[in-house]
């Protein structure tokens, strides 16, 4: 039986790997840096692999590139463990009052790291959504069966002065979203 073994503390071999992928997804996309050294060390029961976590800080790189814009946004794809390229995103914003028609204010889709830096040169208060064109993706990445075929996120902008990032991890049958930094 394989296990990982860390501080006192039991995972079977596919939990471990489940959590250090969403572990290193949510760094990536927080835009932290860091540094991950494995152990392997054989016994008589099998193998364990000890995780350890080396310096944890900002990367300069990412940093700037997430500062492009005052609305950022980036899909990681979570059933392929990397960033989801070519999502064709588009911007809407409501009027004056909730309840008004949406309109389009910007459009673009994500790099080769998942991320989308330049849907807004400024940003005024009030009512927005993003729209992922997620059957776009899922297609051209070979995958036919999915329940998602687009992903709104709705969202108020109540200090336009700030920076705001709205992240998406996403999977064929669940996407799970957050305000990041």
């Amino acid at each position: 039986m394989e296990a990982a073994q860390s501080s006192g503390v039991h995972l079977s071999r596919s939990r471990l790997v489940v959590v250090v992928v969403v572990v290193v997804l949510l760094m990536v996309g927080t835009g932290l840096a860091v540094g991950l050294t494995v152990k392997h060390t054989a016994s008589t029961y099998g193998q364990y692999h000890q995780v350890q976590s080396q310096a944890i800080s900002p990367s300069p790189l990412t940093m700037t590139a997430n500062r492009t814009s005052p609305l950022t946004t980036h899909v990681l794809d979570t059933s392929l463990g990397r960033p989801a390229a070519e999502v064709p995103i588009k911007l809407y914003r409501t009027g004056e009052r909730l309840g008004e028609e949406w309109s389009q204010v910007s459009s673009g889709q994500t790099n080769s790291d998942g991320r989308c830096n330049n849907l807004l040169n400024t940003l005024e208060a009030g009512v927005y959504k993003i729209t992922f064109d997620t059957a776009t993706y899922f297609n051209k990445n070979g995958i036919r069966q999915y329940f998602y075929p687009y992903v709104d996120i709705v969202f108020e902008v109540q200090d336009p002065n700030q920076h705001y990032h709205v992240p998406l991890l996403l999977n064929p049958f669940g996407y799970s979203t957050y305000r990041g930094s």
